[in-house]
């Protein structure tokens, strides 16, 4: 009885450990030689695993580069959720893109990892595609957090501009300061920018 509770449990983790090994072993190839000129079968074979296995994972060969995406949407509703309480929540996205903006111009791992993808149009266009999808998510929580409904058109619109802006970031030669220069176009025209108390 114990066996079979914990067994779902176990193979959830294993499933988990796999798809991250497999992603990982797919960006360190990609980085190393380019994403064009590594192939589905050369990243199975790396990995230990059949090609069937891999796409069972990966349906498609971009998918193996964005493996965090969870992580991602998770992060963006915490700068909104979990910000001080006396952080606004256009302040608060504001610092939250700026510091995405900066780590993502590193001199560090991250600073590949970006270059992979803004020299790859199929991982650009994969990355932007993932990026907006979190649009629904983030507008829901900035809603929640000023009381309005969830479909709220101007809390809509705030989420499709706010993650669109990094996207503009990451191709501008000063990626914090188009952050900075998007948000301060953005802030007159959002109805609760000047409600310190409520927003």
């Amino acid at each position: 009885m114990t066996s079979s509770n914990t067994d779902p449990g176990r193979r959830e983790r294993k499933k988990a450990a796999t798809r991250r090994a497999l992603s990982e072993t797919a960006l360190q190839l990609f980085l190393e030689r380019g994403f064009d000129n590594v192939t589905v079968r050369e990243i199975a074979e790396a990995a230990d695993v059949s090609t069937t296995t891999l796409m069972n994972y990966f349906p498609a060969k971009e998918a193996l580069v964005f493996d965090l995406d969870d992580e991602l949407e998770r992060s963006l509703v915490e700068a909104v959720t979990v910000r001080p309480p006396d952080l606004s929540v256009l302040e608060s996205l504001r610092r939250y893109m700026r510091a995405r903006a900066e780590r993502a111009v590193s001199g560090r791992h991250a600073d590949r990892f970006m270059k992979l993808v803004l020299d790859t149009p199929a991982l650009s266009e994969h990355w932007r595609k993932i990026w907006l999808r979190h649009e629904r998510a983030l507008a829901e929580a900035v809603a929640a957090e000023l009381g309005r409904p969830a479909d709220d058109m101007s809390c809509t619109a705030l989420a499709h501009l706010v993650l669109d802006a990094f996207s503009l970031a990451i191709h501008s030669a000063d990626p914090v300061r188009m952050i900075d220069t998007t948000f301060d176009i953005v802030e007159p025209g959002w109805p609760p920018a000047n409600r310190a108390a409520t927003d």
